[in-house]
């Protein structure tokens, strides 16, 4: 969101057919016991998203709220075991 709030006309906020900002897929809702299913098929969309994302123009794909998208959270490097 802030990206869009950021680059408004990337984001098709005036025109939708210049939007040039990927969609981020969705959340999806889930119990407890299917979140590695839920992660499994969310792997190929949030993938698309991220190359999508980093192929923009440098002054979008290396600014602020994408640098901090990628950046690595102490989980990442040293995930829970549940």
């Amino acid at each position: 969101m802030q990206m869009l709030d950021k680059f408004p006309m990337e984001g098709g906020q005036k025109d939708p057919k210049q939007r040039i900002i990927p969609f981020l897929p969705g959340k999806i809702l889930f119990r407890r016991s299917h979140i590695r299913d839920v992660a499994v098929k969310r792997l190929i969309p949030i993938d698309e998203y991220c190359k999508a994302l980093i192929q923009l123009p440098p002054y979008i794909s290396q600014c602020e709220e994408v640098l901090q998208f990628f950046d690595t959270r102490p989980d990442d490097l040293s995930p829970p075991k549940e």
